[in-house]
C-alpha cells in the first residue's frame, strides 16, 4: 500500500490576527472540543491578548461528560447534531459569563480521530459555530490510514480556528493540507429577523408559514398575544415529526372541533436551545401547518403566550404538569401550577402511551384530581401507536 504523505508545513492561522479581529469586533467566545480538537485551545491560550476574547474553554471528552454537558445520551456523539448542541451550549456559557447575544461565540469541535484500534467508521471532524444570527457547521472526512493521529488532531484544530476566522468575515483555508477528494463541505442558516428576536429573548412567539417543505418566511401579528388566544395547542419538539404525532393532531382536532397549531419552544429546561439549523430541519416537517415558535419552556410559559388555549399531549408529558423535578424540586411550586393550569387552560386532550409493550390508560395514571377533572383523556380504542422519536433517531444513527 502506497501511504500518501501529506504536505507537512502544517501551520495554523496566526493567533494574533485573529485574536485581534475578535477584540476589535468585540467578540467574546466560548470553545468546546470532545474528540479531537483541543490544540485549537492551547493555541489560542497562549497568545497575549487572548483574556479579551476567550471567556472559557471545555473539554469534555468521555460520552458520559458529553450526556452530563447536554443533558442526556446523545444518539451520536462525532456528528452534525451533536457539535451544533455543543455550539449552543458554549454560546449559552458566553452569555451567562456576561458576553451580550450579539458578542457571544459558541464553537465546538466534535471528531472520530486515528486511534490504537482500527476504527470501522470513518475518521472525521464536524465543527459547529454559533452566533445570534447565524448557526455554521462545517463538514470533513478524511482518508484513513493515511496521517498520524497528531497530524490528523491538527486538522480539527485548524477547523475549528477556520470557524472563529470566518465570524471576522476572514479568509483562510486548511485545502491545501487536504489528500485529492477530501474538502471542507459547510452548511449554514442565517436566521431571519424574527428568529435572532426569538433566539436573543427580545421576543417570545414567531408564527411561521409552512406553505412549502423549503420556506421559513415569518409573519407577525400587531398584537401577537391577542393572536395566540383560543387556539388548540399541540407541544412537541417533533424530532422527528411522525404518523403517531399526525394521528394525534387528526383526533384532537375532531374532539375540538377546530384546527390544531403545533407548538415548537426552542429552549428547554435541561437541555441547550436549538439552533437555526435544527430550527429549519424541524420546519420543513410541518408543511401546510401552523406553527409557533417560542420561547415557552414549561407549560406556564405556554398559558402566558397562549392563553384560553386547549393543549395536546402525550402521557409522559401529562404526568410532567405534576412532577416537583420540573419546578426546582419544589413541591409548593408543582402544585400552584396545577392550580394555573386546571383555572387557566381551556382544556387538555390526553393520549396514553406503549410502555414495555403495554398500553397505559391515560385516565389511570397518577395525576391531581384538579388535571384529570380538566383533561379528556383518548382511549385505546381512539388511538394507540407503538412509535416515538426517540426509536426513529436510534434508528438513523444506527444506520
Amino acid at each position: 500500500m502506497i501511504v500518501m504523505t501529506p504536505n507537512h508545513s502544517l501551520s495554523f492561522p496566526k493567533s494574533e490576527d485573529l485574536i485581534r479581529r475578535l477584540a476589535d469586533e468585540n467578540r467574546r467566545v466560548v470553545i468546546v472540543s470532545s474528540g479531537g480538537g483541543s490544540e485549537a485551545i492551547s493555541h489560542l491560550a497562549t497568545t497575549p491578548g487572548v483574556s479579551e476574547v476567550m471567556l472559557e474553554a471545555l473539554v469534555p471528552y468521555s460520552r458520559h461528560s458529553v450526556d452530563s454537558f447536554l443533558g442526556g445520551k446523545q444518539e451520536t456523539y462525532c456528528s452534525s447534531r451533536a457539535a451544533r448542541r455543543l455550539a449552543v451550549l458554549a454560546w449559552q456559557r458566553a452569555c451567562f459569563y456576561g458576553a451580550t447575544c450579539e458578542q457571544a461565540v459558541g464553537v465546538s469541535v466534535t471528531a472520530s480521530l486515528k486511534s490504537i484500534g482500527a476504527k470501522k467508521g470513518d475518521h472525521r471532524v464536524v465543527v459547529a459555530l454559533q452566533t445570534f444570527d447565524c448557526t455554521r457547521v462545517a463538514y470533513l472526512t478524511l482518508q484513513k490510514n493515511q496521517r498520524s493521529r497528531t497530524e490528523e488532531e491538527h486538522l480539527a484544530a485548524w477547523l475549528a480556528l477556520e470557524s472563529l476566522v470566518s465570524v471576522t468575515h476572514g479568509n483562510c483555508s486548511l485545502a491545501k493540507e487536504l489528500f485529492p477528494g477530501e474538502s471542507v463541505d459547510v452548511d449554514m442558516m442565517s436566521a431571519p429577523l424574527a428568529w435572532q428576536e426569538l433566539f436573543t429573548n427580545s421576543r417570545r412567539v414567531v408564527g411561521v408559514q409552512t406553505a412549502s417543505p423549503e420556506s421559513t418566511d415569518s409573519f407577525a401579528e400587531e398584537d401577537p398575544v391577542a393572536s395566540t388566544t383560543g387556539r388548540v395547542i399541540f407541544s412537541g419538539s417533533f424530532d422527528p415529526l411522525h404518523e403517531g404525532h399526525l394521528l394525534m393532531a387528526r383526533i384532537a382536532e375532531e374532539i375540538a372541533e377546530r384546527p390544531v397549531d403545533y407548538e415548537l419552544s426552542v429552549t428547554n429546561v435541561d437541555k441547550p436551545m436549538l439552533d437555526y439549523v435544527a430550527v429549519r430541519g424541524r420546519l420543513m416537517q410541518f408543511s401546510g401547518q401552523r406553527l409557533w415558535l417560542t420561547r415557552a419552556a414549561t407549560f406556564e410559559e405556554k398559558l402566558d403566550i397562549f392563553p384560553k388555549s386547549t393543549f395536546v399531549m402525550g402521557a409522559d408529558t401529562f404526568v410532567r404538569l405534576s412532577d416537583p423535578r420540573y419546578y426546582g424540586g419544589s413541591n409548593a411550586a408543582a402544585e400552584q401550577a396545577v392550580r394555573r393550569i386546571a383555572k387557566d387552560a381551556a382544556g387538555l386532550i390526553v393520549f396514553g402511551r406503549v410502555r414495555g409493550g403495554n398500553f397505559e390508560d391515560p385516565s389511570q395514571l397518577n395525576a391531581p384530581a384538579a388535571l384529570k377533572n380538566a383533561a379528556y383523556f383518548v382511549s385505546q380504542r381512539e388511538f394507540r401507536c407503538d412509535l416515538s422519536s426517540t426509536q426513529l433517531r436510534q434508528a438513523t444513527a444506527r444506520g
